[in-house]
Formats: C-alpha cells, sequence, structure tokens
C-alpha cells in the first residue's frame, strides 16, 4: 500500500511539472530605448529571467520606431516601453498585420508632455498657447529626445501646423541625457527652456518643474496621461507561453520605478543593482511577478531562495 502511495504521489508531481521552455524561447531579446525608466523595467526582467535559467539579450535601438521594426522582423521579442496614447501611430500597423500584440499595460498614470521649470511657470508659461510669448527667451527652441520618437513627431506637428503660433520653433532632436543636460544647465542660471517630460523619471525629483495645460490634441487630456503598455512578437508570444505568462504579471508602479531610480542616477549604483536591492527588500512583490512562473526546466522556482539570493550578488 506505501508503495502504491508513493507511485501515485511520484505520478502527480511528475504531472505538476510543466514542459521545459522550447529551445526557441531560452534567449529573450528584449527592445531597449535609452530612457531611464525603461532601463529600470528591462533591468528587472532581466535579474529574474536569468535567474530561470534564460539567456537575455537587450537589444538597443536608437528610436521606439526602430524596435517596432525590429519585433516585425524577428530580431526583438517584446518591448516593455510602448506609451499609449502617444506611441499608437506607429505601433498601429504592426498589431493590424499580427506581427506584434499587446500583452497588457505595465504602468498606470503615467504623464508625457511638455514641461519647464517652476520659476518659468510662475512667469506666466503654463499653458502650450504661452509659449508663443516666451519666444525670445527660448531662443524659438523646443528640447526633445532621439530622432524620431513620438514625443519628438507631436512637437513637429504642432509646429508643423503652425499650433499656438509656433511655426518659428525649431525642436532640438537629442538623447535624454543631453535634454536634462539643457535643464540642468538653464536652471542654474534661471534661463528660460521647455523640454519633453514625462513620469515616472528621476527629473521630476531632481528639478522642480512643471507641467504645461492645453497640450490635449497632441499629448492626450489630463496633461498627457498615458500608460505603459508591454508588446511583444506574436510567434514569440506562441512559442513561450511560460514567458508571456511571465511578463503579463510584469507590471510597477510610479513610486517603484522612481525608488529605483533614485539609486541610479543620485546613488550611481548601476542598473542590475538597484533592481536587485528593491527586489531583496521587496520579496512579496517578486512572488506576484514569479507566480504560475516556471523555470527553463518547467519546474516551480524557490522564490525565497532566488531572493536570497540577490543579496549574495549586492556586492559585486
Amino acid at each position: 500500500m506505501k508503495i502504491f502511495l508513493h507511485s501515485i504521489l511520484l505520478i502527480l508531481a511528475l504531472n505538476t511539472q510543466a514542459a521545459p521552455s522550447p529551445e526557441a524561447c531560452h534567449t529573450v531579446n528584449i527592445g531597449v530605448v535609452d530612457w531611464t525608466d525603461l532601463h529600470v523595467a528591462n533591468g528587472i526582467a532581466e535579474q529574474l529571467l536569468i535567474r530561470l535559467g534564460y539567456e537575455v539579450n537587450l537589444n538597443e535601438q536608437p528610436s521606439m520606431p526602430e524596435i517596432f521594426a525590429r519585433m516585425g522582423d524577428a530580431q526583438v521579442d517584446v518591448f516593455l516601453g510602448y506609451w499609449t496614447p502617444a506611441m499608437s501611430s506607429t505601433a498601429r500597423p504592426y498589431f493590424a498585420n499580427d506581427t506584434v500584440v499587446l500583452l497588457t499595460d505595465n504602468l498606470q498614470n503615467a504623464r508625457w508632455t511638455l514641461a519647464v521649470p517652476t520659476y518659468l511657470y510662475d512667469e506666466g508659461l503654463q499653458n502650450f498657447a504661452d509659449i508663443v510669448r516666451f519666444g525670445p527667451q527660448l531662443e524659438n527652441r523646443i528640447y526633445g529626445l532621439e530622432k524620431g520618437s513620438s514625443g519628438n513627431a507631436a512637437i513637429l506637428d504642432m509646429i508643423n501646423k503652425n499650433a499656438f503660433g509656433l511655426k518659428d520653433f525649431k525642436l532640438i532632436e537629442t538623447s535624454e541625457r543631453l535634454m536634462l543636460a539643457q535643464l540642468r544647465g538653464r536652471s542654474r542660471r534661471k534661463e528660460a527652456v521647455v523640454i519633453l517630460g514625462w513620469l515616472p523619471h528621476p527629473m521630476n525629483q531632481n528639478y522642480d518643474i512643471r507641467y504645461l495645460a492645453g497640450g490635449d490634441d497632441y499629448f492626450g487630456p489630463d496633461y498627457g496621461h498615458a500608460t505603459v503598455n508591454t508588446t511583444a512578437r506574436r510567434e514569440f508570444v506562441d512559442q513561450c507561453p511560460n514567458l508571456k505568462r511571465f511578463f503579463t504579471n510584469l507590471t510597477f508602479t510610479a513610486p517603484m520605478e522612481e525608488s529605483i531610480m533614485d539609486h541610479t542616477t543620485n546613488g550611481f549604483v548601476p542598473v542590475d543593482r538597484a533592481v536587485r536591492m528593491w527586489m531583496h527588500d521587496n520579496p512579496q512583490q517578486v512572488k506576484d511577478w514569479l507566480q504560475g512562473i516556471t523555470d527553463i526546466n518547467g519546474r516551480k522556482p524557490d522564490v525565497d531562495a532566488l531572493i536570497a539570493g540577490m543579496e549574495l550578488t549586492m556586492s559585486e
């Protein structure tokens, strides 16, 4: 009888182990654009996937449109930085032909619109319609992101249509780092500057800035209220159900991301170490992310050991 019960339990245990991940799923190619908040989301995904036995390739591209193009030709599997409604027009063709699918909204209550230092806001630049009055002080410039970004496209659309009287303005297309360098330098000198701002991001803690009203037609209502989503290749999610479940589970909050970003930007902590520190201190969140997830061999991971292992590597 004991032997019979043992055999039954062994069969049940074997049946509860999921099948190993197909070989095509062993390496995960995550799309990267050089945005601080996206580095944090990608860093969390990378550290967890490595501990589940997967290889991770962070595939860096110059802008978001290139990420979708690379998903379209199977060089990128998943992208955690699809902002809606701002980026919808870029993604629409890939959804329409079913090469890319929407997995989940990974962050609610984001913001994405133009911003100015508070001292400039207090001088009267509070609305998109006010920008033109400050043209000479601004040198008729608006600082955006890398060429091809959806935020830049919205600004260029305004300029080309002479919306808010901005026909004589010039968009300065640059990187996040260089845009924020302009904000930092001009803020120190109390000079006028308009930038493309968003939340979550350390700029909201590091600089005293205000978002402009009136840009609903270009950045969406409620000061560019946005949702950040996770998208993936159709073939990837069809082939890799465990990874589909993993990326669907992987959701964030603005305070979470900004806490980690504070370590990376103000504490000069590398992203991989900063996310390990945060996960070690927030074990319940890690358990929620890994609910129903198996490792690459189809086994349920020892989440407590996985979290404890983060502490062992924090001194690297």
